[in-house]
């Protein structure tokens, strides 16, 4: 067995705090830190490797390269040595150190951009560097490539199904490249067409919510589809860092910010929603990658 074996399969778990405050709502997420790496990223990282090696477009002289705000770059980085690539990152410099010295110790080289560019600095970085010597790297370019959705299409998505026994109703998630959010939303409207997808965006471009874009004010992902959006709650970054603070004390869930402001939205839809409705979302990272963050201590 490979460590790109164990990707997959996590729990879906009901949030009883967060269920008690709605009127027979049940609010359940997928705890994505049980992967290998430590987040969701891994599927999607997964499956663009693979399907580089299968396309014969990853070689063994060539560097797996791309930009990352953080999680796919830590499943790059774990992956690329365990099947023995060089792993080469642009991220921007106020990923929080956790994350870059993880990348590192997974033998990843690091390069750090403008924190004032934020991530899609770190996406025009690693684009220039692909073309300027594109027999020197594989380029899987998450904001753009297919693979990245189609693993959640054909994992997170079967897996929210058979786990809620058919019974989901809303399925609510923040974007960063919108592979997650993208690939379980067709899967499961194939399933249901009913089944309603919201969207989390932060209320403002300049917000701490890492791994989360404001997509009014970012480069678009290719793989974004807005017409799979049934509707959009924006949230604040106060109210997903009290909500990841929230998680850890009344769920006993230890996870990042993102995962906090998924709960803060799916708790705010719930509460909306008529009696049996069935809303999951997705519990993105540990918060282990954001120990060095102040917003702990408030």
């Amino acid at each position: 067995m490979s460590i790109l074996d164990l990707v997959g399969n996590t729990p879906l778990i009901r949030l009883s705090s967060l269920s008690k405050e709605t009127s027979g709502v049940g609010i359940y997420a997928k705890a994505e830190y049980f992967n290998p790496s430590g987040s969701v990223k891994d599927r999607a990282a997964r499956a663009m490797l693979l399907d580089g090696i299968k396309r014969g477009a990853l070689t063994r002289h060539k560097t797996i390269l791309d930009a990352t705000s953080g999680n796919t770059g830590i499943a790059f980085a774990m992956m690329g040595a365990a099947l023995g690539y060089r792993v080469k990152l642009f991220l921007p410099s106020n990923c929080s150190l956790e994350r870059k010295r993880m990348m590192r110790l997974f033998g990843a080289e690091v390069v750090e951009t403008s924190p004032l560019e934020g991530s899609d600095g770190a996406l025009l970085a690693a684009r220039e560097a692909a073309q300027s010597r594109p027999e020197c790297y594989f380029y899987p370019n998450q904001y753009d490539n297919p693979a990245n959705s189609l693993a959640h299409y054909e994992t997170t998505a079967v897996e929210i199904w058979n786990q809620t026994h058919g019974k989901v109703t809303h399925f609510i998630a923040g974007m960063g490249t919108s592979g997650t959010f993208m690939g379980v939303t067709r899967r499961l409207k194939e399933y249901n067409k009913d089944i309603r997808a919201i969207a989390v965006q932060p209320d403002s471009p300049f917000h701490g919510i890492e791994g989360t874009k404001h997509m009014a004010s970012t480069i678009l992902p290719g793989i974004y589809d807005q017409a799979l959006i049934d509707s959009c709650i924006q949230i604040r970054t106060e109210d997903a860092y009290t909500m990841t603070r929230g998680l850890a004390r009344e769920e006993g869930l230890f996870v990042g910010i993102s995962s906090g402001g998924n709960a803060y939205a799916a708790l705010s839809l719930a509460q909306t929603l008529p009696e049996g409705s069935v809303v999951v979302t997705v519990l993105c990272d540990s918060g282990a990658r954001y120990l060095s963050d102040s917003f702990w201590d408030e």
